[in-house]
C-alpha cells in the first residue's frame, strides 16, 4: 500500500481509502452488520489504513457504530475520517418522509454531533472531521470557526469540507484552517475537476479526498444490468452510469477498462481506482466494499499505475462515448 500526506495536516492516508456509505444498509442494499465489521479489519490487515464514515449513512447511524466496533483494539492502526451537519428525518411530516436528508450547521447541533460520533466511534479523537454539506439556511460560517477551535483543542487532527465550491473553499481555508476537501469524482463524474475545484485545491496544497470513486460500483465492470431503485438498494438514483440514457455507451467504456485490466491479469475496478488516482491534486481515492474479495482487488490498485498509453486510451473512449 502506499500512503500520502493529507494537506498541511501531519496524517499519511492510504492511495486507497474504504467508505462505508453502503455499511448504512440504507442505500446499497441491506448489509449485515458483522459482515461490515469484519471488512474494516480486513482494509487494516491490507493496508488500508482510511476508513471514512458519517452519522448519516443509515437511519440509526449504522455506518458509524460498525466502525467503532470494528475499530475496538485496533485505533491506533486507521485514519478515521467522519463528518456533520447531516441530519436523517425519522418520522413523516407534511413536507418530508422518513429517512430525507436535513443539512444543519448549527453550532449547537454541530457541538453536539461531535460528541455522539466520539461515543459511537470508541474514540476521544477524530483524525479528519469534514462538514458534510454547505448549510444555505444557517449558513457555514459558524461551523467553519468550530472546526479550527476544535483543532486547537485536540478533538480533531483537521478540518476539512465535503461538497463544497470553489468560492465556499476560499472561505473554508480562511474562517477553518481546513486541510482537504472531499469531491465526488470518477470516470464518470468529472464536475468537480472541470469547475475547478480539484485543480484550486492542488493549487492551495489541500488534500483531495474522493468519493463515488467506481461510481456506486458500475465501473468495477461487476454489473450486467442496472441495479433497481428499490427499497435499500438506491444506487441508481445516484449515480447516473447506470441510467437507460447512459447504460449502453457507459459499457463501452468498461470493456475498454476490461480489456486494459485483462492485459495486466488485474480487474476492471483496479483500472477504475487508478484513473483516479492518476489525476493531478488527487490524494486518496475512498471505495466502499461489503466483500473482503472486492476488497483485495481494490487495495491491489496501489500496487501499480496506469501508463500513459493506458491513460490516452481511457481519454478516447471517453470521448467517443461520454463528451
Amino acid at each position: 500500500m502506499k500512503y500520502r500526506k493529507f494537506g498541511d495536516s501531519d496524517i499519511d492516508v492510504s492511495v486507497v481509502g474504504l467508505g462505508t456509505w453502503p455499511l448504512g444498509s440504507d442505500f446499497f442494499g441491506d448489509v449485515d452488520a458483522k459482515a461490515g465489521e469484519e471488512v474494516i479489519r480486513k482494509a487494516l490487515d491490507l493496508g488500508i489504513n482510511l476508513i471514512d464514515t458519517a452519522p448519516g449513512y443509515g437511519l440509526n447511524y449504522e455506518a458509524e457504530s460498525i466502525v467503532g466496533r470494528a475499530l475496538k483494539g485496533r485505533r491506533d492502526k486507521a485514519v478515521i475520517s467522519t463528518k456533520f451537519g447531516i441530519h436523517r428525518v425519522l418520522g413523516a411530516g407534511e413536507f418530508t418522509i422518513v429517512g430525507d436528508y436535513i443539512r444543519c450547521l448549527s453550532p449547537m447541533a454541530a457541538t453536539a454531533e461531535l460528541e455522539n460520533s466520539l461515543k459511537r466511534l470508541g474514540t476521544d479523537y477524530i483524525d479528519i472531521y469534514f462538514i458534510h454539506w454547505p448549510d444555505n439556511n444557517n449558513g457555514n460560517d459558524g461551523a467553519l470557526e468550530l472546526l479550527a477551535k476544535w483543532k486547537k483543542e485536540g478533538k480533531i487532527r483537521a478540518g476539512a469540507v465535503s461538497n463544497f465550491s470553489v468560492e465556499q473553499v476560499k472561505t473554508a481555508i480562511e474562517k477553518g484552517h481546513i486541510s482537504g476537501i472531499q469531491p465526488h469524482f470518477s470516470l464518470f463524474a468529472r464536475g468537480s475537476f472541470n469547475d475547478g475545484l480539484i485543480p484550486f485545491a492542488a493549487e492551495k496544497g489541500l488534500g483531495v479526498m474522493t468519493y463515488g470513486s467506481l461510481g456506486g460500483g458500475i465501473l468495477s465492470g461487476a454489473y450486467k444490468a442496472p441495479p433497481k431503485i428499490s427499497g435499500n438498494e438506491k444506487r441508481a438514483s445516484f449515480y447516473d452510469g447506470f441510467s437507460d440514457a447512459k447504460w449502453e455507451k457507459s459499457n463501452n467504456v468498461i470493456a475498454t477498462l476490461q480489456e486494459i485490466a485483462d492485459s495486466r491479469k488485474a480487474s476492471a475496478a483496479e483500472v477504475s481506482i487508478n484513473w483516479v488516482l492518476a489525476q493531478k491534486g488527487i490524494t486518496t481515492a475512498l471505495v466502499g466494499t461489503t466483500k473482503p474479495e472486492n476488497l483485495e482487488k481494490n487495495a491491489a490498485a496501489a500496487n501499480w499505475e496506469l501508463s500513459a498509453a493506458e491513460l490516452e486510451k481511457i481519454e478516447s473512449c471517453c470521448r467517443n462515448n461520454l463528451m
